[in-house]
């Protein structure tokens, strides 16, 4: 699985984008709530270690997470 995390412009808050090995969309959801997203996908018992990794991912880059 693969985080993206977007920087938001103006009114448009910041967004992480979680995509699967064939970089399918699985869940696009606001820094600040990601509880239902996460909940959405199955990864809601992985939620407190995926918003960790994210609170230190840099705007724009792709980052490889196992889980």
């Amino acid at each position: 699985m693969y985080v993206i995390k977007v920087k938001g412009v103006a009114k448009i808050p910041d967004y992480v984008q979680l995509r699967d090995e064939q970089f399918t969309l699985l869940a696009y959801f606001r820094v600040d709530r990601p509880d239902k997203s996460l909940e959405k996908v199955g990864l809601g018992d992985q939620a407190a270690y995926i918003m960790e990794v994210i609170k230190d991912l840099p705007f724009g880059q792709i980052l490889k997470l196992d889980i």
